[in-house]
């Protein structure tokens, strides 16, 4: 049986991520992280679309397993970036956006890592991407590469780092959740994901919730805009 943790944040990346998992492992399981972020609504979101998710393929609910989320609370509190203050999202001197939450990913693999040691799973899915993405050292191929070599040393295990979205742009990803769940996964991406940095889901935009202003809601309209176009071509 082959056996997958999602690192499961409730996002579009994420939620699509679940999906691809689901139709080519036997056993998934998801894992959250509470890390006092600005948009912590996106965890609200985890278990309604856990709830919807399953009823997409035939199959798909006797394979989705456990949740686990987990407390990262001092990783906020270390971390003064906008994702974890309420500050005005702007470009810092060294090329990065004060989103970048240092350590994040790095931090999240290894507890992720942990758990499926604890658990079984062998494969762990991420929906790190460094096509369309704010730069983040922590998305990219060599980091993730790097950290499955030290958490296979560390551990003495043979885990397999999974980023399915690495080098899709996000138009991309639109067009890989309808070729794995169809128009309804799309609309469930629309309605029930949360990608909004500012946690804003007051407004219904034609490519989901969110402020429209942040980076995250600029990359999610643009590669929906993109993704519409080609699909009507």
């Amino acid at each position: 049986m082959t056996k997958a943790l999602v690192l499961f944040s409730g996002g579009q990346d994420s939620t699509t991520c679940l999906a691809w998992a689901l139709a080519r492992f036997d056993h998934v399981e998801t894992i959250g992280f509470d890390y006092g972020q600005r948009h912590r609504i996106e965890l609200d979101q985890r278990a309604k679309i856990r709830e919807k998710i399953v009823a997409l393929r035939p199959g798909w609910v006797a394979r989705l397993g456990e949740d686990h989320l987990i407390d990262l609370a001092v990783l906020g509190q270390i971390s003064a970036t906008a994702m974890t203050r309420d500050v005005e999202i702007v470009m810092q001197e060294n090329g990065l956006p004060n989103t970048f939450v240092p350590g994040r990913n790095l931090v999240f693999l290894t507890f992720a890592a942990a758990v499926a040691y604890r658990r079984g799973l062998t494969h762990i899915v991420g929906g790190m991407c460094e096509t369309d993405f704010s730069g983040y050292p922590d998305c990219r191929d060599a980091t993730i590469k790097a950290m499955q070599t030290a958490l296979n040393l560390g551990m003495e295990k043979d885990f397999v780092l999974e980023t399915p979205l690495m080098w899709l742009d996000k138009a991309q990803t639109w067009a890989l959740a309808a070729e794995l769940g169809g128009e309804p996964l799309v609309d469930l991406i629309l309605e029930d994901t949360h990608t909004c940095y500012l946690g804003e889901r007051g407004v219904r935009h034609e490519w989901g919730y969110g402020c429209g202003r942040c980076p995250a809601c600029t990359l999610r309209a643009q590669g929906w805009a993109k993704y519409r176009a080609a699909a009507a071509a």
